[in-house]
């Protein structure tokens, strides 16, 4: 690496994770449960034995897989980025650079769902065991199938952004290249709900009734502008029950799920619409965005410095070759920074937590929709601490429950 193509990735990182952390300790509730400390309450109280002993069981029959699966495909990543002869495999495809590289993409993310699959079918049959799961095996298979177009199609647009840059600016790649990424990320997140969505779900207006006139209501008093309620089919694929809210602006929408809608008394819909409306409120989904942007923008800052000593173990760095190298670098960024990033994710939640209950002013509404999340969903009660730090993106039904409890009784 030339001495200004250094310099340009180091100010890039330290520049980006600079600002990073500033809007990490700005825009993240590091602090949004009142009280202080928030003690689990005892499964004993929220769930039976036997519900707590199924929910175990069937943790036990999936997360080992689950777990394993991931290894394996980290380990295979490593392998063809990371080592000579897998790269090498890449760098045989045939094609101009930039054809080589979408089929270096393909090649690369085909092979690591191959090799993981039997680990998928595993645990779908469990899912189906225990009746958590609706789709046939061939709508599963196609689920896949659509999931893999996807990232192969995002992939291939990233890895052909970065290559072609790195190919057209040698020394300020690391610069303009990291700006183009923070630029997709939130190009991203405007056109998720409208171009990847719709592929998994499709989705209809809330019908006119009394919940819609509540939920609406409901939004107005907490000054949170939703064009619409849209309710997904998610019931053709599984019991499990959830909402969510996505977009940007124009995008920004709404989704329950239509097994919410029609299983869940109003008031525990109300429950969980209240959640969401409180993401939308305080932008939960523009801080997420925000917050990958700089982090996209450290990654590349990182990735310039590290591709410097790849060029000198003659790594070639302008073609399909180095597409494994970068993407088994990504896959371990993201699996090192997990616990970051599900922690954030841990307290946006806890905050929306928060609003819900003031905003409905029926935690025993919360309470037992909690329980019958964490019923339908065999949500184990009392995961390992090492695997809720590094997986869980939401706060365990124990913690919530308590946080209801505590919020119900004025103990903030």
């Amino acid at each position: 690496m030339t001495s200004p193509e250094r310099r340009v990735a180091l100010g890039v990182t330290v520049l980006s994770g600079l600002v990073l952390a500033v809007l990490a300790a700005v825009l993240v509730p590091w602090d949004p449960v009142p009280g202080g400390p928030l003690p689990a309450v005892d499964p004993g109280a929220v769930l039976t034995p036997e519900q707590i002993e199924r929910a175990e069981r069937f943790a036990s029959r999936t997360d080992p897989w689950s777990h394993l699966s991931l290894a394996v495909r980290v380990l295979l990543a490593c392998l063809l980025g990371l080592t000579r002869r897998g790269r090498a495999v890449f760098a045989r495809l045939p094609g101009p650079w930039w054809a080589g590289v979408v089929l270096a993409v393909a090649l690369f993310e085909v092979v690591l769902r191959v090799v993981t699959l039997p680990f998928a079918v595993l645990v779908r049959r469990q899912l189906l065991a225990y009746g958590l799961s609706t789709q046939s095996w061939p709508t599963w298979a196609l689920d896949l199938v659509k999931g893999e177009a996807v990232d192969i199609a995002v992939g291939s647009v990233a890895l052909l952004l970065l290559i072609g840059c790195a190919r057209r600016w040698q020394r300020a790649w690391p610069a303009i290249a990291g700006s183009v990424a923070a630029l997709l990320v939130v190009v991203g997140s405007i056109a998720y709900p409208l171009l990847v969505e719709p592929l998994f779900h499709d989705f209809e207006p809330l019908p006119d009734g009394e919940l819609r006139t509540q939920i609406l209501q409901l939004a107005d008093e907490e000054d949170v502008d939703v064009d619409e309620i849209l309710v997904s089919d998610a019931s053709r694929r599984t019991t499990t029950l959830n909402a969510y809210v996505s977009g940007i602006g124009g995008t920004r929408r709404v989704v329950v799920y239509d097994n919410l809608v029609a299983d869940q008394p109003p008031e525990q819909v109300l429950s969980v619409v209240a959640h969401e409306l409180a993401h939308a409120r305080h932008g939960d989904v523009v801080i997420g965005t925000v917050l990958g942007a700089a982090g996209t923008c450290f990654a590349i800052g990182l990735l310039g410095l590290a591709w410097g000593a790849a060029r000198r173990r003659g790594v070639a760095t302008t073609g399909p070759a180095v597409v494994p190298l970068v993407l088994a670098l990504y896959l371990l960024a993201m699996l090192v920074s997990s616990p970051v990033q599900n922690g954030i994710s841990r307290q946006l939640e806890l905050r929306a937590d928060v609003d819900a209950l003031r905003a409905t002013g029926d935690p025993e509404a919360f309470i037992e929709l909690q329980r019958q999340l964490a019923i339908r969903s065999l949500a184990d009660p009392t995961p390992p601490a090492w695997e809720r730090l590094w997986f869980a993106s939401h706060p365990t039904v124990l913690v919530r429950i308590a946080l209801a409890e505590r919020v119900g009784s004025g103990q903030e």
